[in-house]
């Protein structure tokens, strides 16, 4: 998105001062999280690498300036994720859900759930809910152009896990829509509870990244790999979506994505959602599963804002 019609288009260097705000960055030792984390650490917030490999996280936060620090959090156990929250004191102004696996083969959590919709949603479904009381500002929550993917990806309720179904992609296209039913209900909870905390969606349309090196299928991966190569814009383009969601006065619930060609790459702007990522009803049956999956539910988050 341009600034206005007569300059250039948006970028980390509009980033305003973030000097005295706290942001959590999960996944942030490589990717978009890290440019994402490079990005606010310069403009001067205090940044929590939150990451699986605590030892990936040093190393990560050695390539930065500015005040970050690492937390070991495993999306894909719920005691570690519970554990980080536990650990949490003091107030936090952004929360920014980025980590997450992609096109991977069949597999479980620690606890027992598919991977890719555990650790890409339910992960940060609990980690939201237990920091919220903590939260003044906003939750930024990362998903994908492949919530509308062609074979219109929906929540497999009946199935959530796709046992006898399983495919790499049906299971990344149905975690990435829970990431936008999730912010739907969450912005709404939010609404309702008088909070001024914002619940807003970006995604960094084709990027650059290792996510893509873990696809299940050959084919695919190098498919993925040439595109990488051919049509994908850097990390640091890529994160500008969520930089721009992060710190931009947006309303509650928007979604943001590059505004070039179907949406692979160019300068943040406001983008469009999927019928099936738009739906009220299944947001809200999605939220009640998963605080049944996860037992965690929503807290009573601030009404007033702090700062």
């Amino acid at each position: 998105m341009a600034k206005n019609a007569n300059t250039q288009p948006w970028t980390i260097s509009d980033i305003p001062d973030q000097s005295g705000r706290t942001a959590v960055v999960t996944g942030a030792n490589s990717g978009l999280g890290l440019a994402t984390a490079k990005a606010l650490a310069g403009a001067g917030a205090h940044v929590v690498l939150a990451i699986r490999d605590p030892k990936r996280g040093e190393d990560a936060a050695a390539s930065m300036n500015g005040s970050v620090e690492v937390r070991r959090l495993d999306l894909a156990d719920l005691s570690s994720v519970r554990e980080f929250a536990a650990d949490w004191d003091g107030d936090l102004d952004l929360l920014i859900n980025n980590a997450g696996v992609m096109n991977i083969p069949e597999g479980r959590t620690k606890d027992g759930f598919e991977m890719q919709f555990g650790t890409n949603h339910l992960g940060h479904f609990a980690l939201t809910n237990l920091l919220l009381p903590r939260i003044t500002d906003r939750v930024v929550t990362l998903s994908s152009a492949a919530h509308k993917t062609p074979g219109s990806p929906r929540i497999h309720f009946d199935n959530l896990d796709l046992t006898g179904e399983y495919s790499p992609m049906a299971a990344y296209s149905q975690s990435k829509l829970a990431n936008l039913l999730f912010t739907l209900e969450l912005q709404r909870r939010l609404t309702e509870a008088g909070s001024p905390v914002r619940a807003l969606a970006a995604h960094p349309g084709w990027a650059a990244t290792n996510l893509q090196g873990h696809d299940a299928s050959l084919l695919r991966g190098l498919f993925m790999r040439l595109g990488n190569r051919l049509i994908a814009q850097d990390s640091q383009a890529g994160a500008l979506p969520t930089l721009y969601a992060a710190v931009q006065d947006l309303p509650g619930g928007s979604y943001v994505g590059p505004d070039g060609r179907l949406e692979m790459r160019g300068a943040p702007t406001l983008v469009g959602r999927s019928p099936a990522a738009s739906a009220p009803v299944t947001a809200r049956r999605l939220w009640t599963v998963s605080e049944e999956l996860t037992g965690v539910t929503f807290p009573q988050p601030a009404t007033t804002a702090r700062g």
